[in-house]
């Protein structure tokens, strides 16, 4: 499993370009692949470390939370729940395009869509119970999308579960 993980200030995914399907403000838009040899133990151990990364400086926190300005620095020590930020997930098989050879990527890696759907969900349940289920949107599984980013940072990571 693959995570391409961006921190932003703001992000959604669009149906037909204009129709709103879900939008989020601080926090982490991830861009989730899902490989054909995925477990369960790949789905938590991919939805843990997102939840967990240490991306965000205390500038990101919003006031009613405890007070980390002792990090004179600003250095990014708080994850996505500290900040009680928000995450939006995208699945998406292009994360695991093979471009090694010739122009056009080959998807082979890349799980069947029925097998993909099921991690997916999974995936979709941990990272509620992460960071509760208000906090989580996504957009719509085998949907053709406008995904919104506004990275902040910027910030963008790579999470593999092998």
């Amino acid at each position: 499993m693959r995570a391409v993980v961006q921190k932003v200030s703001e992000g959604g995914v669009y149906i037909d370009s204009i129709n709103i399907h879900e939008e989020i403000k601080k926090g982490i838009v991830i861009l989730l692949g899902i490989k054909y040899s995925d477990t369960l133990i790949d789905v938590k151990f991919v939805a843990d470390k997102c939840c967990n990364l240490r991306i965000f400086s205390p500038k990101d926190q919003p006031l009613l939370l405890k007070d980390y300005s002792e990090d004179e620095e600003n250095k990014m020590n708080l994850s996505l729940k500290d900040i009680n930020g928000e995450a939006l997930i995208v699945s998406q098989f292009t994360v695991y395009g093979d471009t090694s050879r010739g122009n056009r990527p080959s998807f082979t890696d890349a799980a069947k869509p029925e097998f993909a759907n099921e991690l997916y969900e999974k995936f979709l349940l941990r990272v509620k119970e992460n960071i509760g289920e208000h906090n989580v949107k996504s957009g719509i599984f085998k949907t053709m999308m406008s995904v919104k980013i506004i990275n902040d940072g910027p910030v963008t990571l790579i999470v593999d579960s092998k």
